[in-house]
C-alpha cells in the first residue's frame, strides 16, 4: 500500500504563556512511501515523528494537509477504518488475557461484513504467532514473558488485522541492548515476509539505519533529508544530520576556507577547489583519519581504546568543537602513546564543509 503524505502540518495551542505563538509539531511534511517499504521517521524526541505517527493512524486530526493510502484520501477516516496495526512503544497487552486472547481481541471487535467465524479467527491468531515465532506461548499471561516476547505479541496483534500499513511508535526502546538487535532483525524479517508497507519511529539512528529502505531525518517538524541510509549517512545536506547519524558521532572543527585551502586552526589540512574565503565547521568522519607521521592534522594524544578489529585513537584539538577527538583505525596500526601527540592524514569523501551560519553543507573537490 503506498502512503503519500501532502503538505500535512499539525500544529498545537502553546500553553506555557499567554500571546505565544501556536506550536507547530509537523511542518508542510510532503513524502509518498513506496508500496512494500520499511520507512524509518528519524529524529531527536520533540521533533514531531510520533505526531507524524499520529497523524496516520488517526488519533490525531492535520491542521492541514492530507493523506493517501494508495488512492483512498483517509485525512477525515476515523482510525478504526483505516486498516492500520499499531505497535505501541509500552506494548499495551491486557495483562488479563493470555497472548492468545491479547491477539484474538482485535478480531472479536470486527462488525458487519469483516466479522469471522471462530475458527477463521483462532486459525488468523495461530498465523501471527507462528509469524513472529510466539505459537508455544498461546496459553502464556503477558506477566509470565521477557520484553522481547511481549513485544512480539504486540506485533502479532497488530498483524492478526492484516492491516494495509503497520505503524511501529519506537516499539524497541524498553528492550536490553541484546533483544533489541534480535528484535529489529525479527522486524525486518516479518515485515519482508508480509510485504506490508511500514513507518518505523525511533530517536535511534542505528535502529533506522539497519533495517530501514529509506530513512527521513526530522527537526522541529521539518523533514532534513530522505535517502537511503548509507547514502544520507555518506552524504549529509547539513550539519544537524551529519551530527545526528553516526556511531561514535562526526567529529565538529571551527574552521577556515582560505587560498583554496581548508584549515583546521592554522594547519592546512586539505587542498580544496575555488570557495570563497570564509569562516566554516568542518565535519569529519571517525574513519576519515589515517594515521600519519607527517599528517597535517595534529592533536594532543589523550589515549586509545581497543574496539577489536579497530581502535579508537581519543585526542583533543583547540579548534574541536567536541571535547574529545575519535578517530577510527585499523588495529593493525601501532600508536606511540608516549608522544604527546599524533597526527593525522584525511579521506577526503569523509570530511564535510558547512557554513558557519546556516550550516548547510558547502560541496567542495579536492584537489591532487
Amino acid at each position: 500500500m503506498k502512503v503519500v503524505l501532502q503538505n500535512l502540518t499539525k500544529t498545537f495551542p502553546n500553553r506555557s504563556r499567554k500571546g505565544q505563538k501556536e506550536v507547530i509539531a509537523v511542518d508542510h511534511f510532503d513524502f509518498e512511501i513506496p508500496d512494500g517499504k520499511l520507512i524509518g521517521l528519524l529524529g531527536p524526541s520533540g521533533c514531531g515523528k510520533s505526531t507524524t505517527l499520529n497523524l496516520l493512524c488517526g488519533l490525531l486530526k492535520p491542521t492541514s494537509g492530507k493523506i493517501f493510502f494508495g488512492e483512498e484520501d483517509v485525512t477525515d477516516l476515523p482510525a478504526e477504518k483505516r486498516g492500520v496495526g499499531v505497535v505501541f512503544q509500552n506494548y499495551a497487552l491486557y495483562p488479563h488475557l493470555t497472548v492468545k486472547q491479547n491477539i484474538l481481541f482485535p478480531l472479536e471487535n470486527l462488525k458487519g461484513a469483516r466479522k469471522l467465524t471462530k475458527a477463521r479467527m483462532l486459525e488468523r491468531a495461530n498465523e501471527a504467532a507462528r509469524l513472529v515465532q510466539i505459537d508455544d506461548l498461546m496459553e502464556r499471561k503477558p506477566s509470565e514473558l521477557s520484553g522481547g516476547q511481549q513485544q512480539r505479541v504486540a506485533i502479532a496483534r497488530a498483524l492478526v488485522k492484516m492491516p494495509r500499513v503497520l505503524l511501529l511508535d519506537e516499539p524497541l526502546s524498553n528492550l536490553d541492548a541484546r533483544l533489541r538487535l534480535q528484535t529489529r532483525e525479527e522486524i525486518r524479517r516479518i515485515q519482508k515476509e508480509t510485504k506490508i508497507t511500514t513507518i518505523f519511529v525511533t530517536h535511534d539512528q542505528e535502529e533506522a539505519m539497519s533495517i530501514s529502505d529509506r530513512i527521513v531525518v526530522m527537526k522541529q517538524g521539518v523533514i532534513q533529508q530522505i535517502g537511503r541510509p548509507q547514502e544520507v549517512y555518506d552524504d549529509p545536506v547539513n550539519l544537524f544530520v551529519a551530527k545526528f547519524l553516526g556511531t561514535p558521532p562526526i567529529n565538529i572543527f571551527e574552521g577556515k576556507i582560505k587560498d583554496r585551502k581548508l584549515c583546521i586552526g592554522e594547519e592546512a589540512i586539505l587542498d580544496i577547489g575555488d570557495l570563497s574565503d570564509q569562516e566554516v565547521f568542518v565535519g569529519i568522519r571517525p574513519e576519515g583519519f589515517v594515521l600519519c607521521e607527517n599528517g597535517p592534522l595534529r592533536c594532543s594524544l589523550n589515549g586509545v581504546e581497543v574496539m577489536g578489529r579497530d581502535i579508537s585513537v581519543v585526542s583533543t584539538h583547540s579548534a574541536s568543537v567536541n571535547p574529545t577527538i575519535r578517530s577510527i583505525i585499523s588495529a593493525e596500526n601501532k600508536v606511540d602513546l608516549s608522544s604527546p601527540t599524533v597526527r593525522f592524514a584525511l579521506k577526503p569523501g569523509k570530511v564535510f564543509i558547512f557554513h558557519k551560519e546556516t550550516e548547510e553543507r558547502i560541496r567542495f573537490f579536492a584537489e591532487k
